[in-house]
């Protein structure tokens, strides 16, 4: 008798039994078969798990890009293709909660610093800062006004400069200050030189943000964002620092900030400490939202203070105008009627008498004789009760102005150089 051992239980097999070899044959062959299909199916479990764990990873990838990339006024809803994306909707919000499990677990948790943005350099340039701003606007400035720019000098075009020329069209003796790192150059100067050799007073000036930030509830946030501890979010962080830069400039000087895509038609000079209301409640009246493309504010103004510290107390990098339009409306709320905070809030029709659904509306031409009288009507009306017209440009920035539109109308009366107007 012969004795083989299998996994340690003992199998008899008769010498020379061509029975018990082919018996003894097939229980190996067995055995490797079973070991390699065990094997097989952990390796497809591994590779759907990846698979699973790619797809989730691509997810989270595509919604990082559409909420940096689709920009939604307040809280209205607007409808792409068969898709309807809603500014405050609940799928965004249970997103947003899910990246926030996540970072909760370790998955994807935020920990790397803040990327050195080109705002926060300071150089011999930005060191300057305070004192050119003083300099700029000791002469004779009738308003002053500001306006950021945090992108690439060659995207500062056509409709930027028409909204500088309207606010010397309207203001002569006014000072533009465009606060801007790639303006504040040799392409910079060449785009404002027109203007300075109408004799206007306009500047593109590198600002010191650790500066105008200190000694304000914005400067720890600067430094959470510096050294990683905040999450800057997946909205454009240029967006929100153009927020937070219009408020502490006018918190430590005073003037008027307007955005770029603004068209000025009226003299400013009469507002003192003004916010304007987007919208309003058509039965009461009351403003429902506020924005903050046009604010006019005296130095160290407490309700701009309010404004820094909401921004910071409360930053959220993942909201679209949770740290602009939300955060002026949330503040005014609170403290609208409470003594010590004396300020004025306008109708829309002050700074946004027209609807950002309804822009595309400005730039149609007549296509009959009742749409010419809309359009004299519309104009005239603007002319009587408006201080400006936002564009809101992510709306209109493609728009073709059309010949005999309310926007041709508009141009065409408040530009002083008047080059290259009616192209977008």
């Amino acid at each position: 008798m012969m004795t083989t051992k299998i996994f340690v239980c003992p199998v008899v097999i008769p010498a020379k039994s061509p029975v018990a070899f082919m018996i003894l044959f097939a229980l190996l062959m067995f055995l490797m078969l079973t070991d390699s299909i065990v094997s097989n199916i952990s390796l497809e479990s591994a590779a759907f798990t990846q698979k699973e764990d790619s797809q989730s990873l691509q997810t989270l990838t595509v919604t990082r890009n559409i909420k940096s990339d689709v920009v939604l006024p307040l809280s209205l809803t607007v409808s792409t293709k068969n898709n309807i994306v809603d500014g405050n909707s609940e799928h965004q919000n249970s997103l947003v909660s899910s990246l926030g499990v996540r970072e909760k677990h370790g998955i994807g948790k935020f920990r790397r610093k803040l990327p050195e943005h080109e705002i926060f350099m300071s150089d011999e340039l930005t060191k300057k800062f305070h004192g050119r701003v003083l300099e700029f606007f000791n002469r004779g400035c009738e308003v002053h006004f500001f306006m950021t720019w945090i992108s690439k000098v060659a995207s500062f075009g056509r409709r930027e400069i028409l909204a500088a020329e309207s606010v010397f069209k309207s203001h002569p003796n006014g000072c533009l200050m465009i606060l801007s790192r790639t303006m504040d150059s040799v392409q910079g100067y060449r785009i404002l030189k027109p203007l300075l050799d109408l004799g206007f007073k306009v500047i593109a000036v590198a600002p010191d943000f650790p500066f105008l930030v200190k000694n304000t509830p914005a400067e720890a946030w600067l430094d959470d964002m510096k050294s990683g501890k905040k999450d800057p979010g997946v909205i454009p962080l240029a967006q929100n620092l153009s927020n937070l830069m219009r408020l502490v400039v006018l918190y430590k000087y005073g003037g008027v900030y307007l955005d770029t895509d603004f068209i000025v038609m009226r003299s400013f000079k009469g507002l003192k400490n003004t916010i304007g209301a987007q919208s309003i409640d058509v039965v009461s009246k009351n403003w429902t939202r506020l924005n903050n493309a046009v604010l006019v504010f005296d130095m160290k103004h407490p309700l701009v203070l309010k404004f820094i510290e909401e921004f910071a107390l409360t930053f959220d990098g993942n909201k679209w105008g949770h740290n602009g339009p939300y955060m002026v409306s949330r503040v005014v709320r609170r403290v609208e009627g409470r003594p010590g905070y004396n300020f004025t809030i306008l109708p829309p029709m002050a700074f946004y008498p027209v609807d950002w659904i309804k822009i595309g509306g400005l730039f149609k031409m007549p296509k009959d004789r009742a749409g010419s009288r809309w359009i004299e009507v519309k104009v005239q009306q603007l002319k009587r009760q408006t201080y400006g017209v936002h564009l809101w440009n992510k709306q209109s920035s493609k728009l073709v102005v059309e010949e005999g539109s309310v926007m041709e109308r508009l141009m065409a009366q408040n530009c002083v150089s008047c080059k290259h107007i009616y192209s977008s």
